[in-house]
């Protein structure tokens, strides 16, 4: 493995951040590190770069011991490459001279010139950083982090400086820069989206532990909890009770396996697991709803709904592919993909992403 850390606990005082993380990245692997503000993310990927002192556990990387309680290889000489989010140029050197900052050797300046080809930047070599975008200068980072070939680079929250739609350019860019590379990357990020996007394989962090990891479409589609579910996306919440090994729900049945029979649980629906039709189309569906409010949002339309479960009216959302906007207080036929829907014991950990 490029990067393992073992058993990493952390503190900040009483309060405990880490509570015995273990986690590897292999060469060329990208691994994003998801979870909530505050969740000890930073403070993890700080450890294994050396620039946070480590407390309990252990940290590799190449194969090579670089941290452990009491003995530390200093930053610089751990092979890592560091890319944050405030990008860190060096606002009196060109844009050359930041990527080749810390270079030594007679190829120095071929690898430089390398580096500005691969993030398409050659000709900004002699611009000073002022002078660049922010995913200009975002590209400059990446290159000045890859230059000296670190077996592991270490990602904070690199996009987050970044306007939605050029954060979405920068991140498709960087992706292939990376995986041209062939380098281990570790990721710190709270957005889901990007997570996913990014990652060959995702580890959620939740009060300091890690929930859940694997690839990002296993875990979108089978959370272990009802966080993972929710923190990956938008959820409707409805309460039940198993029985038979399913749960009944205003849209139809959902499978409840390895749930006791009689056991209260809380469904949550994934907003695109829920199909509309009018009313009259005369297909299979399970339930009749009114529509409060619909909303184009480019290539998906959001519905809100109001149905009735056990005798209550309950609020929920739709998501569905291209443009259908029936009007307010329409009736329209609701049908469920049991796939995007999630079954969890009532009261298991569930805490709201911050």
């Amino acid at each position: 493995m490029a990067l393992r850390l073992e058993g990493i606990r952390h503190a900040f005082g009483a309060h405990v951040v880490l509570r015995g993380i273990d986690l590897a990245v292999a060469p060329g692997e990208i691994v994003c590190l998801l979870g909530p503000s505050g969740d000890g993310k930073t403070t993890l990927l700080r450890i294994a770069a050396g620039l946070t002192p480590l407390q309990h556990g252990r940290v590799w990387i190449g194969g090579a011991l670089v941290a452990e309680p009491g003995r530390e290889v200093p930053p610089e000489d751990r092979g890592v490459g560091l890319l944050f989010q405030d990008f860190a140029l060096f606002p009196h050197l060109t844009v050359a001279q930041n990527i080749g900052f810390g270079l030594r050797g007679a190829r120095k300046a071929e690898r430089v010139r390398e580096m500005l080809a691969r993030v398409g930047m050659e000709r900004f070599a002699d611009a000073m950083p002022h002078t660049l975008s922010g995913g200009q200068q975002q590209r400059i980072a990446l290159a000045r982090a890859l230059a000296p070939r670190p077996r592991v680079l270490l990602l904070d929250e690199p996009f987050s400086g970044l306007d939605a739609r050029l954060r979405d350019r920068v991140r498709d860019d960087t992706l292939h820069v990376l995986q041209e590379e062939g380098i281990a990357v570790l990721m710190v990020t709270h957005d889901a989206e990007e997570a996913m996007f990014m990652a060959d394989r995702m580890a959620m962090l939740h009060d300091g532990v890690i929930a859940q990891e694997g690839p990002p479409a296993e875990i979108y589609l089978h959370p272990a909890t009802p966080f993972v579910a929710a923190f990956l996306g938008e959820v409707n919440r409805l309460a039940g009770q198993v029985r038979l090994g399913m749960v009944a729900t205003p849209f139809g049945p959902v499978p409840a396996p390895g749930l006791a029979e009689g056991a209260v649980v809380q469904v949550l629906i994934r907003p695109e697991g829920i199909r509309l039709m009018p009313a009259e189309a005369g297909e299979p569906c399970h339930a009749r709803a009114r529509v409060e409010a619909s909303r184009l949002l480019g290539r998906t339309s959001m519905v809100h709904l109001s149905v009735e479960d056990g005798g209550r009216e309950v609020h929920i959302h739709a998501r569905i592919p291209g443009e259908y906007l029936p009007a307010r207080d329409a009736v329209v036929a609701v049908a469920l993909d049991p796939t995007r829907a999630h079954v969890f014991p009532d009261g298991q950990q569930d805490r709201a992403a911050a």
